[in-house]
């Protein structure tokens, strides 16, 4: 064998190719425990970065006009932990989640987390994708009005920033 090619390692046992650890030589590990597991924030974080990377038509296109304070003048962010839950899109300001819902959406699950939203304060808008792509504007004039409602901010309530 080369001296410039290893030696393969075996593959996990889910063949996924991850790479299989060493047992310890007799005597090693005894007694010290490396944490490597990760912690339900930091999970909540990494599955929120690849949901940002990853979006699907709906949200890209809801993202357009919500995005850099487009949408009057709030501030949105997008695939946002908040509690153990990552929501499409917060604006926190006025407490609003608005969801982007494929067909796996509309059962018990999201019930549950709508209720733990609520009872955090917030109000909770779920579109179809297929309304935020067909009839945007639709979904736009719905969110308004929401945010109407909801706005402490005269400023919003009189349409400036739109």
């Amino acid at each position: 064998m080369s001296p410039y090619c290893p030696s393969p390692q075996p593959l996990s046992p889910v063949g996924r190719g991850a790479l299989i650890s060493p047992l310890p030589l007799a005597g090693e590990g005894s007694g010290e425990r490396v944490n490597k597991t990760v912690t339900n924030d930091q999970y909540l974080i990494n599955k929120a970065k690849y949901l940002r990377t990853n979006q699907t038509d709906a949200e890209e296109r809801l993202w357009y006009y919500l995005r850099a304070h487009r949408f009057m003048g709030l501030k949105f962010k997008r695939q946002k932990p908040v509690g153990q839950f990552i929501v499409d899109f917060v604006c926190l300001e006025i407490k609003l989640i608005i969801e982007a819902d494929g067909g796996q959406h509309g059962n018990d699950a999201d019930a549950k987390r709508d209720a733990w939203l609520k009872a955090q304060g917030f109000t909770v808008l779920r579109f179809w994708n297929n309304d935020i792509l067909g009839q945007t504007d639709a979904v736009l004039e719905r969110i308004r009005q929401t945010v109407l409602a909801l706005s402490p901010n005269p400023f919003c309530a009189s349409g400036i920033g739109e």
